[in-house]
């Protein structure tokens, strides 16, 4: 698949790294320029450009930017993506330590990915927010294995989320389907699943057991 990568971060860095390892055609972009990724491009064989370039001609794009920045980016972004082009997003609200204070997660209800979603103004499928950078790389197994970890996935769009739980389970990783995008407050950080390494029984478990409550360390 042809994949637009938007952030080239930790989980920006590896998803390059493992999708293209995997034979994909990957474009990576971040804030600071094309000329920022040599090092990334040298590695992968991904090709950079920039972040209102990422999305053309994209099936995949990965928005994978502090929440903070969702805003900064480009207004039509996925004006030339291809047709039916499925957008994941890996991102989280850290208002303590990063974000700041967004009124609309904080007053209005909203999850943090229909937050994103809102700002994109394209529908996202939540995926890998709460798994650990190094894992994407050192922790893939094949399915079937007894110990191959597994992640949530939340969405609204029951073929996108297809798409993306395919794409996962290539990555070497089981899925477990978290609902829509307003139930993905049980994947937020400080909940049950947040950064679980586990399979998809004890991922199930975790997702049931999460309370829609905000805990105020994860508050402005």
């Amino acid at each position: 698949m042809k994949i637009g990568i938007i952030g080239a971060g930790n989980i920006g860095g590896n998803l390059t790294r493992r999708l293209t390892a995997l034979g994909h055609d990957v474009s990576v972009a971040n804030s600071r320029g094309p000329q920022t990724l040599t090092a990334l491009v040298e590695e992968t064989g991904a090709k950079a450009v920039p972040v209102a370039e990422a999305a053309r001609g994209a099936q995949v794009v990965v928005v994978t930017v502090p929440l903070k920045n969702v805003p900064d980016l480009p207004a039509g972004l996925f004006d030339e993506a291809a047709e039916g082009a499925v957008v994941i997003d890996t991102g989280n609200y850290y208002p303590k330590e990063r974000d700041g204070r967004i009124d609309a997660i904080e007053d209005g209800g909203l999850t943090e990915s229909r937050w994103t979603e809102q700002h994109l103004g394209h529908p996202v499928v939540k995926v890998f927010n709460g798994t650990y950078a190094q894992d994407l790389l050192e922790r893939p197994l094949p399915a079937g294995d007894p110990e191959r970890l597994a992640v949530p996935v939340a969405g609204d769009d029951e073929a996108a989320k297809r798409v993306v739980r395919a794409l996962v389970d290539e990555l070497g990783f089981d899925t477990v389907d978290a609902g829509g995008l307003d139930e993905s407050w049980r994947q937020q950080p400080a909940t049950p699943v947040y950064g679980l390494r586990a399979g998809v029984e004890a991922v199930t478990r975790a997702l049931a057991e999460a309370s829609p409550e905000r805990p105020a360390a994860h508050r402005a």
